[in-house]
């Protein structure tokens, strides 16, 4: 299966080219000189010609098989 130009997925494409088609429905302007009134479509022109600019941030996600530090409670001062 060949991946779509940039991306380390075909479904990272699906999103992207998802979440600029809602950008479009929403009004934004499109990026390319297209004829297509579709926003997938234009979104998908768009991808292919590297106009939508996009990025990943890496996930804070708790791995379960390993312990997150949590800090002792403090100790009182009465024995």
């Amino acid at each position: 299966m060949d991946l779509y130009n940039g991306f380390d997925s075909n479904y990272r494409y699906i999103l992207v080219a998802a979440r600029r088609a809602r950008q479009l429905q929403s009004g934004a302007h499109p990026l390319v000189a297209t004829d297509s009134t579709k926003p997938c479509r234009i979104a998908a022109q768009e991808l292919e010609a590297d106009k939508v600019k996009w990025e990943t941030t890496p996930l804070r996600s708790a791995n379960p098989l390993q312990p997150t530090a949590v800090p002792a409670p403090p100790k009182s001062g009465a024995a």
